[in-house]
């Protein structure tokens, strides 16, 4: 791979600092360099510097990209998304419009297991080709890496048919992605009348085949009285811990109802959603060493008003993640730049914070920060150019896209020009 060299950053922000998630003040220290340039060498970084720094160490050969007076950032790491599914809830939309609630819609049969209906019935390939095209929609976004979960499928071999979608989609590149089991994602129709049926298949068939059979790095189970209650949700993490499985939770969206709880008992790298969590939540949270993902796409999506205590989470020192929650029900957007703007101004992150909490903090919650989510001497260089010369611009001019390249591993993915 040549040699490049990208200069004429009116901003490049390196998010350079210690070797582990960011919290407190450190989501304020984003490392700006003014006039900066990145070297780039087999898909890696040289240096990050000023250009006047950086300039010197470029050869004869060196490939050159100007950035043309534009922020350079690293690309967004979103932790939390479900892009493996088949068809749309539209309809559903329209009915939230009309005055449905998520929760009637979800007891008449639809929501998730509508998806699951119309994913069980798709081949791979079929799932493959809408994948892919999704990942288009991340790369336009700025997004270089996704946590990918599957859930659609509630049978074993479903849920084995997407997770292997999620292998190709990583596979093909060039989007990165990580794969999530959420076997518990739903109870599905078959098995309503006989609950702890469902929770032997997840936990005796489920598990194990995708354990032996490498397909995930995580598992995650939806925790809500609702749909799996606390002692559930224990009985499942415990049985993917004990697979070698990293442990996340959908925790407290809906209800208050122990979901952060659970996560920091059995010490889950995060705990996603916690729309409904409380100072003592966090707490727990912080003391068992647990991230918080916080997804405001969905509470926006679904018309609700109740946002995550963001601040509340920064002041006792959490390491915060914002992420997108891409799916066809409650969030469908992969727009990282639409969630740092809502971030902003619904839950009173100042942009740099926001900006940590979707790139360095979210690569470690998927034990990637030591490879991605800043822009420092030998990590993948993994970068977007973005259209505006201040970053604090990006969460400002909401419902754009303000993506003009995307290089991942120091390769052009994307680009409008």
């Amino acid at each position: 791979m040549p040699e490049l060299a990208v200069v004429n950053c009116a901003q490049l922000v390196t998010l350079a600092g210690p070797a582990r998630p960011r919290t407190g003040a450190e989501l304020r220290e984003i490392g700006v360099v003014e006039d900066g340039a990145l070297l780039l060498r087999d898909g890696r970084i040289e240096a990050a510097g000023t250009r006047a720094d950086v300039e010197p160490l470029m050869s004869a050969s060196t490939t050159v990209v100007d950035a043309g007076g534009r922020v350079v950032l690293p690309g967004f790491v979103d932790a939390h998304t479900h892009p493996v599914f088949a068809g749309n809830r539209a309809a559903e939309f329209e009915q939230r419009c009309a005055g449905a609630t998520y929760e009637e819609i979800a007891a008449a049969g639809g929501g998730i297991r509508s998806t699951v209906r119309a994913t069980r019935a798709a081949s791979e390939d079929e799932l493959f080709e809408a994948a892919k095209r999704r990942a288009q929609w991340f790369l336009r976004c700025g997004t270089t890496t996704i946590e990918a979960k599957s859930g659609y499928g509630l049978t074993v071999d479903d849920e084995l048919k997407i997770l292997r979608v999620i292998a190709r989609l990583n596979a093909s590149g060039p989007l990165r992605v990580a794969a999530t089991l959420l076997g518990a994602h739903e109870i599905p129709d078959e098995f309503r009348g006989n609950r702890s049926g469902y929770l032997d298949l997840v936990t005796n068939e489920m598990i194990p085949r995708v354990a032996k059979e490498g397909l995930a790095e995580f598992c995650d189970v939806f925790c809500e009285p609702s749909v799996f209650t606390v002692e559930e949700t224990r009985r499942v993490l415990k049985a993917a811990q004990g697979a070698g499985l990293g442990l996340r939770v959908h925790a407290d969206q809906l209800t208050n109802s122990g979901g952060a709880l659970i996560a920091a008992e059995l010490g889950a790298l995060t705990a996603d959603h916690l729309e409904q969590a409380t100072s003592v939540d966090f707490e727990f949270l912080r003391e068992a060493g647990v991230q918080p993902v916080f997804l405001p796409a969905s509470v926006y999506a679904l018309g609700r008003q109740r946002y995550a205590a963001a601040r509340d989470a920064i002041g006792i020192g959490l390491a915060i993640v914002l992420a997108t929650d891409f799916n066809p029900g409650s969030s469908p957007t992969p727009s990282m730049p639409m969630v740092l703007s809502l971030a902003c101004t619904q839950m009173m992150l100042l942009p740099a914070e926001a900006i940590i909490a979707s790139t360095i903090n979210a690569a470690y919650s998927l034990k990637r920060g030591a490879e991605i989510g800043s822009l420092e001497r030998g990590k993948a260089a993994d970068f977007v150019i973005h259209d505006c010369a201040d970053y604090r611009e990006i969460p400002y001019w909401f419902g754009i896209e303000p993506t003009v390249a995307v290089y991942i591993g120091g390769k052009l993915v994307y680009s409008i020009e």
